[in-house]
């Protein structure tokens, strides 16, 4: 289906800045940045998780290991989904019972990637606290769930998008919102 651009509403500067503010509310609300882990959901939530992590190390010269979590198995709509994606791996190579997690996501939108992703930790141990870091806040939320750490909260109807281009996946940084090409 082809899309048009409603707006830009990012740039890289924007995202970068966003990406600062957000690691200087986590270095304040975690006392123990040795007990904090980052784990993205993929795929952009990967490199953000990677960008918040060397934030991190910069400022306050501490190791944050990241983690990846697939939670295609976990969603709710995984039979739907079922042809059109492939399951992919988890590689979190430490535990996270115990640990804050920092969990990270490009875009909340329903919650249901979220609640997929706190069932997945789940399996892999019990947290001592999970945190949630987005870089947009759609809204529209399903379920009870909010982010601790949000970029940009940026309210939208349902049938426009919300797209997050990082330049690690996407060769540039920005976050555009695109509707279906006719609708006006």
């Amino acid at each position: 289906m082809e899309e048009k651009i409603k707006a830009r509403v990012m740039d890289s500067r924007k995202i970068n800045r966003s990406l600062a503010r957000m690691t200087t509310e986590i270095i304040e609300r975690n006392r123990d940045l040795n007990n904090l882990v980052v784990v993205g959901i993929r795929t952009r939530g990967i490199y953000i998780g990677k960008r918040i992590s060397k934030l991190i190390k910069d400022l306050e010269k501490v190791n944050t290991p990241v983690g990846v979590l697939d939670i295609t198995l976990y969603r709710d709509d995984f039979s739907e989904l079922e042809a059109q994606h492939m399951v992919k791996k988890t590689e979190i190579k430490f535990s996270v019972t115990d640990k804050d997690v920092l969990l990270i996501d490009d875009v909340l939108f329903t919650g249901r990637t979220i609640r997929a992703a706190m069932d997945s930790l789940f399996d892999l141990g019990r947290p001592r606290s999970i945190q949630l870091l987005v870089l947009i806040d759609r809204g529209h939320r399903e379920l009870p769930i909010r982010a601790d750490y949000v970029g940009k909260f940026l309210p939208t109807s349902k049938r426009e998008m919300v797209q997050v281009r990082l330049k690690e996946v996407d060769e540039e940084d920005e976050v555009l919102i695109t509707e279906p090409a006719g609708i006006e």
